[in-house]
C-alpha cells in the first residue's frame, strides 16, 4: 500500500522557468557549466555551485552553507515561489526523438523504502548516501525528484489524460530540444481519487535515484530520532518523486569498453571465449545484436557476434537472466579479470542511445582494446531481481526519462 501525498513545491516564475531548469551538476562538462552560469544569472547551476559567486571552489558543509543561501536568495528575489496549497503535479516530457513520458510528482514515503514497499534493484554506495544525508540536512531541500514506476493503471492514466486538457502552468523547451510541461492536481477529490489508486497497489519500484532514496531515508531515520514529538507527518517523512506507469518507462543499455585484454594476445582471448559463445565474423559492418544473450563485440577493427553456448551457463535467478550478468561473469569477471564493475579504471560505460559507431570510434582511438554490445533489460526483469532482493551490477539500465532540477521543489 504505496502512500503519497500532495505537497506546496516551491517553483520558478512561468516567465523563467525554462532559465532556471538544470539537467544534473554532474552531466555538464567544465566548459558547459562555466558557459551556462556566464549568460544566465537564473540557472539552478548557481545554486548547486555557489562557489562560482566568489570565483572559488567550496566544499563540504561549507558548500552546503552557500547552497542554502543561493537558494533563499533565489526565493528573496521572486524567481522561487511556493505554491499555497498542497498539490500533485501532472510533469510531460517530450524529448527530441518525439518519446513522451507523463507521470506524477508527489512526496513519497521513507517508511514505504524501509518496509520494502518502495523496492530497489541497484546498490548503493554508503559513503554517498551519508553525503547526500548531509547534503539535505544542512539545504533543507531536494529539487530533483526520484524516478518511480508504477503498474499501468487505467484511473491513473484518465486523471493524468484529462489534467493535460487544461492549460499548462509551465510549458517551455530546453536547449537540448526537449519540452517539459506541467499541470497542477490541488482538487481534493481528485487527489484523494490518485491516492486511493496508489494505495491498492502491493509495491512500486525505483527506476532511477537509488543514493537519493537511500539518503533520504537516511535523513528520515535520523530527524524521527532527534524529535521526541514525532507524529509520521512531518515533511522529513517524505521525499520527492516522479511517479510514472511502467508502459511509459523507456530503458536503454549500457554497452561496455575495456581498456585491456588481461595479458591476453587477441588469439588467446578469442580462443577463451570461445569455451562459453560460438563467435562469428561480423566485418566492418557495425553489428547490434538482437535478442537477450546474444552479444556485439569490436576487437582490432572487426565486430564479432557472440552467441551463449546453452551449457556454458546456469540460470537460476532472476539475476542470471540479466545480459549485464551474463556478461560481467562470463567475460569480464572470467576472462578480462574485472571484479570490481564500480572502481575498475579499466572499464567505462556508453549508453544505449549512441549507435554501435560510438563503440568502434572508441576503440579505433587506442583508448580500449574491446567493446561490448548487448540488448536492453526490461521492467519486468527489473521488477524480478528487486522482488528477489538481488541488486543490478552497475550500469546495468539507462533509463529515460531524465529529469531536470528546479522545476518542483520540496522542502524538508
Amino acid at each position: 500500500m504505496p502512500k503519497i501525498i500532495p505537497f506546496k513545491a516551491v517553483r520558478p516564475t512561468r516567465a523563467i522557468v525554462g532559465l532556471v531548469a538544470a539537467r544534473p551538476y554532474q552531466s555538464y562538462t567544465i566548459d558547459e557549466r562555466e558557459s551556462r552560469m556566464a549568460y544566465n544569472p537564473f540557472s539552478f547551476l548557481h545554486i548547486v555551485n555557489p562557489g562560482y559567486k566568489y570565483d572559488q571552489e567550496v566544499t563540504g558543509e561549507e558548500r552546503y552553507r552557500l547552497v542554502k543561501n543561493r537558494y533563499l536568495e533565489f526565493k528573496e528575489d521572486g524567481i522561487f515561489i511556493q505554491d499555497s496549497t498542497p498539490s500533485f503535479y501532472v510533469y510531460k516530457i517530450v524529448n527530441r526523438h518525439g518519446q513522451e513520458f507523463s507521470g506524477i510528482i508527489a512526496a513519497t514515503s521513507a517508511e514505504d523504502y524501509e518496509n520494502d514497499i518502495i523496492k530497489k534493484h541497484e546498490d548503493t554506495i554508503a559513503k554517498r548516501e551519508e553525503t547526500f544525508k548531509s547534503y539535505l540536512q544542512t539545504v533543507g531541500f531536494n529539487a530533483e525528484p526520484v524516478l518511480l514506476t508504477y503498474p499501468d493503471n487505467a484511473i491513473i492514466a484518465d486523471i493524468i489524460k484529462e489534467t493535460q486538457k487544461k492549460h499548462a502552468e509551465f510549458e517551455f523547451t530546453m536547449t537540448y530540444r526537449d519540452t517539459h510541461y506541467l499541470w497542477k492536481i490541488d482538487n481534493e477529490k481528485t487527489i484523494a481519487t490518485i491516492q486511493s489508486e496508489f494505495k491498492k497497489m502491493k509495491t512500486i519500484y525505483i527506476a532511477d535515484g537509488h543514493h537519493r532514496s537511500a539518503s533520504s531515508y537516511l535523513l528520515y531515520k535520523d530527524e524521527k530520532a532527534k524529535n521526541p514529538n514525532h507524529n509520521g507527518s512531518e515533511s522529513y517523512n517524505f521525499f520527492m518523486s516522479y511517479l510514472i506507469s511502467e508502459s511509459d518507462l523507456v530503458i536503454h543499455e549500457f554497452n561496455r569498453l575495456i581498456k585491456d585484454l588481461n595479458g591476453l594476445t587477441k588469439k588467446e582471448f578469442l580462443i577463451q571465449l570461445d569455451a562459453s559463445y560460438r563467435i562469428e565474423n561480423r566485418g566492418i559492418i557495425p553489428y547490434k545484436p538482437s535478442k537477450p544473450h546474444h552479444f556485439s563485440m569490436y576487437l582490432d577493427g572487426e565486430f564479432y557476434s557472440l552467441y551463449l553456448r546453452k551449457t556454458a551457463y546456469e540460470f537460476n535467478t532472476a539475476l542470471d537472466q540479466l545480459d549485464a550478468q551474463l556478461l560481467y561473469k562470463t567475460i569480464l569477471q572470467s576472462i578480462l579479470g574485472i571484479n570490481d564493475l564500480r572502481h575498475d579504471n579499466r572499464i567505462s560505460y556508453v549508453n544505449g542511445q549512441h549507435e554501435m559507431i560510438t563503440i568502434k570510434s572508441s576503440v579505433d582511438s587506442g583508448e580500449y582494446v574491446v567493446g561490448f554490445g548487448m540488448c536492453p533489460s526490461n521492467v519486468q526483469q527489473m521488477k524480478e531481481i528487486a522482488d528477489e532482493g538481488l541488486t543490478m551490477p552497475p550500469k546495468s539500465t539507462y533509463i529515460l526519462p531524465k529529469l531536470r532540477s528546479g522545476i518542483t521543489i520540496y522542502e524538508y
